[in-house]
């Protein structure tokens, strides 16, 4: 079993004490950011046959009475303004953004803020996977925090976590963080 298939259990393992039955998640980022690398990962696919997404792609797991329905919305720029129609009862936002790719940081940092202002998404927590640590060019987590000015989300629970959607390495981290926060969010509802 790979490392992100066990994250993605050991979070439903952990969510099956919650009342709730379903959890939605919002996958976003910019076009060629890995967000179907992850999603697949996650699903135990195959990653070494990604195409871009055209649209949106869905992806339910269920275990324990608990089914986690996770939405990969497609980055292009044609589709970007169509994310907030999927936005609607959004327990968990991950956004993905490629680490290796500066070019495109302030570009992705403007959509990440027009998103942490959507009406739909107040005081949902956010995970950013800064993908692509595998790549010598990468650049840290701590430093796409810093220029993505996240020390200034304070309406919300949020966490960078550096990981690589190819090899696994740290979606286990950023999955139990998505755990805790689920499960603290829908405690605090009761």
């Amino acid at each position: 079993m790979g490392e992100a298939q066990k994250g993605l259990l050991s979070v439903i393992e952990k969510l099956k004490g919650s009342s709730e039955q379903e959890v939605r998640i919002v996958l976003l980022g910019l076009d060629n950011a890995g967000k179907t690398t992850l999603l697949k990962s996650l699903a135990s696919e195959d990653v070494n046959t990604i195409t871009p997404t055209q649209g949106f792609n869905i992806k339910s797991v269920a275990s324990h009475g608990m089914k986690l329905n996770v939405w990969d919305i497609g980055g292009q720029r044609k589709i970007r303004p169509f994310w907030k129609k999927y936005l609607e009862n959004t327990d968990l936002l991950i956004y993905v953004i490629d680490s290796a790719d500066k070019k495109r940081f302030e570009e992705t940092g403007l959509e990440l803020s027009e998103l942490i202002d959507e009406e739909n998404l107040k005081g949902v927590p956010v995970l950013i996977f800064a993908n692509k640590q595998d790549l010598a060019t990468a650049s840290p987590a701590s430093e796409i925090a810093e220029g993505l000015n996240l020390h200034t989300y304070r309406d919300r629970e949020w966490q960078i976590q550096a990981c690589s959607a190819v090899s696994g390495e740290g979606v286990q981290d950023g999955m139990n963080w998505i755990c805790n926060n689920i499960v603290n969010k829908k405690k605090s509802e009761k």
